[in-house]
C-alpha cells in the first residue's frame, strides 16, 4: 500500500490529479475542501482545517492503509513539518510514501483560480490574488534532502 501526498498552492491542479490517481490506483482520495463546506460556513474554516486533516481525515486514511488500500492525501501541506508528520505516520503503518509536488507561476495559478472563482464549484472557497501571493510566501518548497525521505517523489510543472 502507498500513501500519496499531493502538495502545492491553490490552483496548482492537486484535486484534478488526485481524482485521476484515485481511479488509476484504486485508492481512497481525501480532499479537505470537499469536507470543509458541509461542515463549516466560509468564515469558520480558518484553524479548523488542520484538525480536519490531522485528526479526522488522517484517522480514516490510517484505517484504510491498515486494510491494504492506497490513500491519496490532497492536502496542500505548505510546511515541511506537516509533510514530515504524514510521511512518518504512514511509514509507521508500513505504507510506502510518495510525494507529488505541483508547481506553477503565480500568474498561472491566479488565472486558474480566477476561472474557478467565477465558476464557483460546490465546496470551493474563493481565493483572492493577494491571498495567493501571501500563501506563496508561506509555502516551504521541498528540498532535495526532504524528497529523499520518500519512497517515490515527483515534481510536476514549473516554478517561475
Amino acid at each position: 500500500m502507498i500513501m500519496t501526498l499531493l502538495i502545492g498552492l491553490p490552483g496548482a491542479g492537486k484535486t484534478t490529479l488526485a481524482k485521476q490517481l484515485e481511479v488509476e490506483q484504486a485508492a481512497l482520495r481525501l480532499t479537505p475542501d470537499e469536507w470543509m463546506s458541509p461542515l463549516f460556513s466560509a468564515g469558520e474554516h480558518d484553524g479548523r482545517r488542520w484538525v480536519l486533516e490531522s485528526e479526522l481525515l488522517w484517522g480514516v486514511a490510517a484505517r484504510v492503509l491498515t486494510l491494504g488500500v492506497n490513500v491519496i492525501l490532497d492536502y496542500g501541506c505548505w510546511s515541511r513539518e506537516e509533510r514530515e508528520l504524514f510521511r512518518r505516520k504512514a511509514q509507521e503503518l508500513g505504507a510506502k510514501t510518495e510525494l507529488i509536488v505541483l508547481q506553477a507561476s503565480i500568474d498561472a495559478l491566479w488565472a486558474r483560480l480566477e476561472a474557478r472563482n467565477q465558476a464557483a464549484p460546490a465546496g470551493t472557497f474563493e481565493i483572492t490574488r493577494a491571498e495567493l501571493v501571501s500563501y506563496d510566501k508561506l509555502f516551504e518548497r521541498p528540498t532535495a534532502d526532504e524528497l529523499a525521505g520518500y519512497d517515490r517523489y515527483r515534481v510536476l510543472g514549473t516554478q517561475q
